[in-house]
């Protein structure tokens, strides 16, 4: 199964190159399942809204979806049902405590869903989607750039995150607790907490599994021009930062060449421009302007019939080699990939065995590599695109050489 996920700059047309992309894949005849959050997109549009028509059901377990006109399904992402869902079963879990301090039960539609709902509510439909079987592909309407790589990035922050608050060792002393709670009278909350951290964790480490697959990619959407172009380089410095690979760039609403209008002629040479610059780096595939907002299926259709709208073959995933110049200059050196970034918008702090790499307004957390934990960071360089950062081995724990015998 291959998944991309489609994103771009808010209002640039992602939703709109989400459904053209499944359609046309399944002309091809993939199997496609396209996720949408976005219920009243042309996604929906093109779907039978009717959730009990002909051929609706479940794609995966808890992902229900209905047929659309263009051969493929399309699965809708509902942040406020997956929201009330998870905070009722908390509720049950935790009803011996609730009870205990005299608290009363809500009901399912007395909750009402908090900012960031929508992002754990896209990751759980993701996971599922991975899981549908007889799939090609899932396209994946993806929020806009910025909030697509919070989300994406998520999963693995919040783990790292449970395994500092609540590691799993410290549950060695379990054995104690039947003994506290006869002493304190009440139930010891300690287990409950550290089941529920575990359950916490193996679902985000799903999540986790599908963003950081080689079948996993990022297809970008963009209208050609200088605002668009300074999101799409920031947009690739945070996904290479997170090693998400980029299979190429949509370049929406072109305008036609050659115009006769003096306005319409400068603004499609921009666009040009912009575009073709892009195509130095990535893949693109341009989509004409259709000179009014896509309307329903037959609009989608004349997109779809756009060349190279599904990208040919998945992107390799971005790798962060050490190369060993032990030998030669006395250092090992991490490789990483940062296309598009600047050295001042760079930084980078080691932290016992993790770096902690900014990148623009970007930040991640990494463990170190096994043999680079028993270095020092002695220096990073910036060309072409690559961040080269230097580590001299600590003599005092690094191994020795052995001399030879004289």
């Amino acid at each position: 199964m291959r998944i991309l996920l489609i994103t771009g700059p808010g209002g640039a047309g992602r939703t709109v190159v989400a459904a053209a992309t499944a359609r046309g894949a399944a002309r091809t005849g993939l199997r496609v399942l396209l996720l949408s959050g976005d219920p009243a997109g042309p996604a929906a549009v093109a779907a039978d809204p009717a959730e009990e028509a002909p051929g609706a059901g479940e794609a995966a377990p808890g992902l229900r979806s209905v047929p659309a006109a263009g051969g493929y399904r399309v699965a809708r992402v509902d942040s406020g049902e997956e929201f009330r869902a998870e905070l009722v079963a908390l509720q049950e879990r935790g009803s011996a405590l609730l009870g205990m301090v005299g608290a009363r039960p809500l009901a399912a539609e007395e909750f009402t869903e908090l900012p960031g709902a929508e992002q754990f509510a896209l990751l759980r439909a993701l996971r599922r989607a991975a899981a549908a079987p007889a799939t090609d592909l899932v396209v994946v309407d993806m929020p806009p750039l910025h909030q697509s790589l919070a989300t994406l990035a998520l999963p693995a922050q919040l783990r790292r995150y449970l395994a500092r608050l609540l590691p799993p060792e410290r549950q060695a002393a379990r054995a104690l607790r039947p003994v506290l709670a006869q002493l304190a009278g009440v139930p010891m909350p300690a287990r409950r907490l550290y089941e529920t951290a575990a359950r916490w964790d193996e679902e985000l480490a799903a999540v986790q599994a599908v963003i950081e697959s080689d079948a996993t990619e990022v297809l970008l959407v963009a209208e050609p021009g200088p605002d668009a172009a300074d999101a799409v380089r920031t947009a690739r410095l945070g996904l290479a930062l997170q090693q998400l690979p980029v299979s190429g760039i949509v370049a929406n609403r072109l305008f036609p060449q050659g115009s006769p209008d003096p306005w319409l002629a400068g603004l499609a040479a921009e666009q040009e421009k912009y575009a073709a610059e892009w195509a130095g780096e990535l893949p693109v595939s341009r989509l004409a302007h259709l000179g009014r907002a896509p309307r329903g299926p037959q609009d989608l259709d004349r997109l779809a019939d756009t060349e190279g709208l599904l990208p040919a073959a998945p992107a390799p995933r971005p790798v962060w080699a050490v190369e060993d110049r032990l030998a030669e200059d006395g250092v090992l050196v991490w490789t990483v990939p940062l296309p598009g970034a600047r050295k001042r918008d760079l930084d980078l702090v080691r932290r016992g065995d993790e770096l902690l790499l900014t990148a623009g307004p970007w930040r991640r957390i990494v463990a170190l590599p096994a043999a680079l934990r028993r270095c020092a960071v002695s220096g990073a360089a910036l060309a072409s695109g690559e961040l080269r950062i230097r580590f001299t081995p600590d003599p005092g724990q690094w191994p020795r050489t052995p001399r030879a015998a004289g």
